[in-house]
């Protein structure tokens, strides 16, 4: 008979992950982001166990897209109330705010569960180089 590993939660070891953004594919950058997040990169990965590591982007100003994507995509937003729906191209939202067009595509990768909130927490972006997690510094 097999017992199935559940993790304790003493057991679960959150490390910092530096990432730097510049010149990545969005959609495969968010890939791996997705990934570790969830800690599938992990040999006890176990669905539905918030296990994964915090993660820090940076130079997510400088991320690049195939094809027709920086003019065509479209983010948009309603207040509620009648007209009040806002559209932003991809390149107006990387100039503005480029965490926004990370954290987003990060959020459509990760499972609807009701982990999702606590792991995207996880997830700290920024447009520039700096950022103010000192301790977590690229090796």
């Amino acid at each position: 008979m097999y017992k199935s590993y559940y993790p304790k939660a003493k057991e679960i070891q959150n490390d910092w992950v530096v990432v730097d953004a510049a010149g990545q594919n969005l959609g495969r950058l968010t890939a791996k982001l997705a990934a570790l997040l969830l800690g599938k990169h992990k040999p006890t990965f176990t669905p539905g166990v918030p296990m994964g590591d915090f993660v820090v982007v940076i130079n997510a100003a400088h991320i690049t897209v195939t094809g027709p994507k920086e003019t065509e995509k479209m983010y948009h937003k309603h207040s509620g109330y009648p007209g009040g729906l806002k559209s932003v191209s991809l390149r107006d939202q990387l100039k503005n705010h480029p965490d926004r067009v990370i954290r987003d595509a990060v959020w459509g990768m990760l499972p609807k569960n009701k982990f999702s909130r606590q792991i995207i927490k996880r997830l700290k972006v920024y447009g520039e180089a700096e950022h103010p997690h000192a301790a977590q510094v690229e090796k």
